[in-house]
């Protein structure tokens, strides 16, 4: 429970009044609101993170991390992509130092367990039951008044209890002064770790902000002093995750693509051949991503992955026309030509269906970068196909034509 934060969800009926709503929100909270922290988020659709610019300043000394994290919180500002730049620690506030002074404590037998007891009781409240309402139970917790808990003279005269049985004012046993102290120290991997964060202006990925800011914080890096560091965290620390998932299967995916393509060609020439014609779809990824203005993103990337499936299968698929011919004795450069010809109906309609199988999906704002990726890149790839892997053939193995042969 926080008394100074609130959350709200709401929930729209489509993607554009979901857009309104929220610019409506933040003009409102930014002009209405002067003295509060106000930020209206879209729900994430990837790992979530608290903000999309995160960078994780670590190390023993609070006053340093502080310093150092205001060093770093001016580097963000100066981006012209970051709004709101702030630290996840806050200000300062009043607190109560008690600082027992253990000769005396042992002198009247009085433990730091029971001064730590005592002042949780008087201060925090101690849980002396609970009460059933329906189907919940709320705990009774027991304190001190609100005047007692904060005064230092008051926290002084708390009776605390000796081995004895006896009680002791809590002075006789522990200096009480007030101090400013940090309301919340966050640790990351038990280390204290401050966080600078940020939000991002619409229309750019976090990713790459954070790429453009990163370099620049290494003129505060290199003055670090021993056991501090500077870390990169939020969507790009994520996207980093992503892509390694993805990263740590690739050599498997090559060699069962490998041992498949050598089981059905049954030539390690043929099945490099077949390999290098798989990002055929590059391009029309690439053209198709920048025209509906979509991100090249987790799910895009696992279309561009499925999409070179496509495209290799239809490489064999030419490939074997051409080894079908030759066995009937056609001379290999008509063979790759007619295979084209032959072949170019079912790849096309085999193509043009799984294109339009990804048109509803297109509206989706999860899947959608996927389905473009898919569409474009299977579009311009089917062309190449058709187009490139006879005349790849002909140079990889070298054929003539036959009246030149």
């Amino acid at each position: 429970f926080r008394p100074n934060f609130s959350h709200t969800l709401i929930l729209t009926d489509s993607v554009e009044a979901r857009n309104r709503v929220s610019a409506k929100l933040q003009t409102a909270m930014d002009t209405e609101f002067p003295g509060v922290r106000g930020r209206a988020l879209k729900t994430p659709l990837g790992p979530p993170v608290a903000y999309p610019i995160i960078f994780r300043v670590s190390g023993p000394d609070i006053a340093k991390l502080k310093s150092i994290g205001d060093e770093v919180a001016v580097v963000l500002r100066k981006n012209t992509k970051t709004v709101e730049v702030n630290t996840d620690w806050g200000d300062r506030t009043p607190a109560l130092q008690v600082e027992v002074d253990q000769d005396r404590a042992r002198a009247l037998g009085v433990t730091s367990l029971a001064v730590a007891r005592s002042l949780g009781g008087a201060v925090s409240g101690a849980t002396i039951g609970q009460f059933r309402e329906r189907d919940r139970l709320i705990d009774v917790v027991l304190r001190g008044p609100a005047a007692e808990r904060i005064a230092v003279s008051q926290v002084e005269d708390l009776q605390i209890p000796t081995a004895g049985g006896r009680t002791v004012p809590l002075s006789q046993v522990a200096t009480v002064k007030q101090v400013m102290d940090e309301p919340i120290i966050r640790r990351y991997s038990r280390v204290p770790t401050l966080s600078v964060r940020s939000d991002i202006v619409e229309g750019v990925q976090a990713p790459d902000v954070s790429a453009a800011i990163d370099p620049q914080l290494n003129s505060i890096r290199a003055k670090l002093p021993p056991g501090y560091r500077i870390e990169a965290g939020g969507a790009y620390e994520e996207n980093l995750k992503a892509q390694s998932s993805i990263g740590a299967g690739v050599p498997l995916m090559i060699f069962v693509w490998l041992m498949l393509l050598m089981l059905q060609l049954q030539s390690f020439s043929l099945a490099s051949m077949v390999l290098l014609t798989a990002p055929f779809g590059i391009v029309g990824v690439a053209i198709g991503l920048l025209t509906f203005r979509m991100p090249f993103g987790f799910v895009a990337m696992l279309g561009v992955i499925a999409l070179m499936g496509i495209i290799m299968r239809n490489t064999i698929i030419l490939i074997d026309q051409i080894k079908q011919d030759m066995a009937t004795g056609t001379h290999a450069w008509i063979a790759a030509r007619e295979a084209a010809v032959r072949r170019f109906r079912p790849i096309v309609l085999t193509a043009a269906a799984a294109v339009l199988a990804m048109i509803p999906l297109t509206r989706s704002v999860l899947w959608g970068p996927m389905a473009v990726a898919i569409m474009a890149g299977l579009i311009v790839a089917t062309a190449l196909t058709i187009l490139a892997v006879p005349a790849i053939y002909a140079t990889w193995y070298r054929v003539k034509r036959p009246n030149a042969a």
